[in-house]
């Protein structure tokens, strides 16, 4: 992200980064759905009823059908599968900020 202009944070855990929102909310959240602790599914469903405004690329290498359906519930901006090219990923992003409305740089990107 950062090579490529964006601010980015990285955290350890679902955990860990629903704790930082105390302190201020991204515009894009890229979301591993599985994680230490507090998994993805999780984490996307607090995301939704909390912070409704926050776009979400939910990223997987464990794909199924019924992992895509379940992460397709919360309405995630995308919903990409691992490995991807920087390109699928970037234009993922640049997509989820149009669709919310984000003006000019994103605050924030958090993984």
């Amino acid at each position: 992200m950062r090579s490529a202009g964006i601010a980015a944070q990285a955290f350890a855990s679902g955990e860990e980064f629903l704790n930082s929102l105390q302190h201020g909310q991204p515009d894009c959240v890229i979301l591993d759905l599985h994680m230490p602790d507090t998994t993805g599914f999780e984490v996307q469903a607090r995301l939704q009823k909390d912070w409704p405004e926050v776009a979400v690329i939910v990223v997987t290498g464990h794909h199924s059908v019924e992992t895509q359906a379940r992460a397709m519930q919360c309405r995630p901006a995308a919903y990409l599968l691992k490995p991807m090219n920087d390109s699928t990923l970037l234009d993922a992003i640049s997509s989820a900020l149009l669709a919310r409305g984000a003006a000019g740089e994103p605050r924030d990107e958090r993984a």
